[in-house]
Order: C-alpha cells, then structure tokens, then sequence
C-alpha cells in the first residue's frame, strides 16, 4: 500500500510561523511533523509516500529529498496552487496507483500504530476516528457498529472527529475531475451508500492548526517523550 501526506496548505491560521515556513516543516520537539510523519510511515513498513506540495514547496522537497534516509522513496504531486484535500488527492492519483492507499494530514500529530492500516481492505473509504477535542466539540461524524454516517439525527451515537487518516480507494474519485475541492462532499456521498468504515483511536492525537493547539501540541510530544 502507498501512502500520502498532505502538506499543500497555506497554514493561515498558523501565521506568521508559515509565511516563511511551511506548516509541515514547524518544529515539534526538535523534529518538523513531516519527519514524525515519515519515520512512523518508515517503521509501519510504507516504501512508497507521495506527499503533495505548493505552499513554500521547495523548503519540502529540500528538507525530505527522494527519502532515502528513511529508507523509503518519497515523490511530489507538485501544486501551482493549494487543490485542498479532494483536488490534491485527485492530482496525485496517478502516483497512488490502483489499490486503496493511505492519506495523513500533515499537520496532526499521532502515534497510531500505522501498521494496522497497510494491509487494510476498503471499498471506498475507511476514517480514523478520535474522541473530540476541545476546538471540535461537537465532532464531524457518526461511527456507527463499522459504519462512518454524517448528519443522521437518529444515530445512537455522538459525532467523533475525524483524525486526519484515512485509507481511501481509487473508486472514491470515480466521478471527480481536477480542480479544487474538498474531500468531505465525496465522504458523505460514499456515507449514504454505506460504503465508508471507521475506527475509533483513543491514545495520542494532536492538531496544529492554530498557533495555541501547536503549544499545546508541543507541551503534549514533550511529556509522551520524557
């Protein structure tokens, strides 16, 4: 199975950290996400990461090369602007090859056993979950006996958040044409039909999106690696 990381965003909400650096590159305890990222991808036993870039690109690809060092072989879906995550999966597809593949939002941080997912089967689309943190509340999705719903009232469940990884299927962007789009109309689509399975994960799982969940981000990476 290959994997993606997607690192094509701006980072606004990061500013002014990214307007010189790219989210994927900021510091966390002495080592940019992108390298958590590939080191954990690297021991789960992933050879073949794309990892898709626009934003300060450059800095990316001079930072993780051809991903030698990791012993794997990273290759770039470049992007003149950000595709957000169905345009820029969508672009990159010709790199991902055929088979289900992996996706991971650059900018979280997580020690999700990776190697659970390698050898997963899904016919669409299958969602990491996590309990929902403080700025997500109220949660994205229903999980549901193996089952991801969106906007079902009647669900005996609350809503989870979506963690950022996710196994996806080439079907998924069956209908799709290149340009930018978010991937969540896409999920709730493939929801309806029944065609979207999920997990729930309740260790270690941070966002950076802002620059106060970054602090607290580090301050969390620094107490689970004393």
């Amino acid at each position: 199975m290959r994997a993606m990381i997607l690192a094509a965003g701006r980072g606004e909400r990061l500013r002014p950290l990214t307007d010189d650096t790219p989210k994927a590159l900021i510091d966390v305890n002495g080592k940019p996400l992108l390298q958590w990222h590939l080191e954990n991808l690297a021991r789960a036993g992933f050879t073949e990461v794309i990892i898709n870039i626009a934003h300060l690109g450059e800095q990316i690809e001079a930072f993780a090369g051809n991903g030698e060092r990791w012993g794997i072989n990273i290759h770039y879906s470049r992007e003149l602007e950000a595709l957000e995550t169905g345009g820029g999966i969508f672009k990159a597809l010709p790199l991902l090859g055929d088979s289900a593949f992996l996706v991971i939002n650059a900018d979280i941080w997580t020690d999700y056993p990776l190697y659970k997912l390698r050898n997963h089967h899904c016919s669409h689309a299958h969602l990491v979950m996590v309990p929902n943190p403080k700025h997500n509340s109220e949660g994205d999705f229903h999980l549901n006996h193996g089952l991801i719903q969106a906007d079902i009232t009647s669900s005996p469940t609350e809503k989870l958040t979506f963690s950022g990884i996710g196994i996806y299927h080439p079907k998924l962007f069956a209908d799709c044409s290149a340009g930018k789009y978010s991937l969540v109309p896409l999920l709730k689509t493939a929801m309806a039909a029944a065609k979207v399975t999920g997990e729930i994960f309740h260790n270690h799982w941070y966002d950076s999106g802002t620059c106060e969940r970054l602090d607290l981000l580090r301050n969390e990476v620094s107490s689970v690696h004393q």
